[in-house]
């Protein structure tokens, strides 16, 4: 499960110099055609990997908008009409054939009136995910003192993370750093908290709220004799898209 802020692969060289003699000779008599090989090897890899995502997204797009469609009980015709994006173009977004430009998407967006981020949804696939209490997984810390529980979905990455928090009388929980960018907002609900990050201190009471940069130690203390509860909403740092770059666009260091 994703917890709140409480609580490369590598390329393996064999040494050339460390390969019996046999080998090196093999190695030092192996035809050039052997490198060009490898090099198309690895490129095919990559273009496999490609097309594998391209296909997950096509089928992505596809699933949702034959839902959203399907939801307002708009035929195929009436979606091209409404969106100006042809009968056909439709069809074959529907059955993954097809990923369609950004522009394309805004288009069939506008006239379903939602965004273009439904079409990339990966929960909630009905417009709605019900998410019951006795349902849902706490994470307990402290022997028991802390617990987290998560009020969102938790089979997809997040942007942005909601958990309800509730912490024992006298009882102080530490934070783990998250990555530079990332923010929390915490509200408390009931009782009262005593946050300190780094070395400024600040006490909330009921109705309180607070937004503090993430990446710096940080420590939530209830210093009341009861139970305290509290709201909080982390605000994940953006991280670089996960497609492949090619190694002749990678940047190049300034000692180079």
């Amino acid at each position: 499960m994703v917890a709140p802020a409480y609580s490369s692969l590598e390329l393996v060289r064999e040494s050339f110099d460390a390969r019996a003699p046999a080998e090196l000779a093999e190695a030092t008599q192996a035809p050039a055609a052997n490198i060009p090989a490898n090099a198309h090897q690895a490129h095919h890899a990559q273009q496999t990997d490609a097309q594998e995502a391209n296909d997950a997204l096509e089928y992505l797009v596809g699933v949702n908008l034959a839902r959203l469609r399907a939801e307002r009980q708009l035929s195929l015709d009436a979606l091209a009409r409404a969106s100006g994006v042809s009968r056909a173009m439709l069809a074959q977004i529907e059955s993954g054939r097809s990923v369609p430009s950004i522009k394309v998407l805004h288009k069939i967006a506008s006239a379903l009136k939602v965004s273009v981020a439904a079409f990339l949804r990966r929960h909630a696939t009905n417009g709605i995910e019900y998410l019951p209490a006795e349902q849902a997984t706490r994470l307990v810390t402290s022997n028991g003192r802390f617990s987290a529980r998560p009020l969102f979905p938790l089979s997809a990455p997040a942007s942005a993370e909601f958990h309800e928090l509730r912490i024992a009388p006298l009882h102080a929980e530490s934070g783990s750093p998250r990555p530079p960018g990332t923010t929390i907002n915490l509200v408390v609900s009931d009782g009262t908290l005593e946050i300190r990050v780094h070395d400024r201190a600040q006490l909330l009471a009921t109705g309180d709220a607070i937004v503090f940069d993430a990446d710096q130690p940080h420590t939530l203390r209830n210093p009341g004799n009861t139970e305290a509860r509290a709201y909080q909403v982390t605000v994940n740092a953006e991280t670089p898209p996960r497609w492949h770059v090619p190694a002749d666009s990678r940047r190049i260091d300034d000692a180079s």
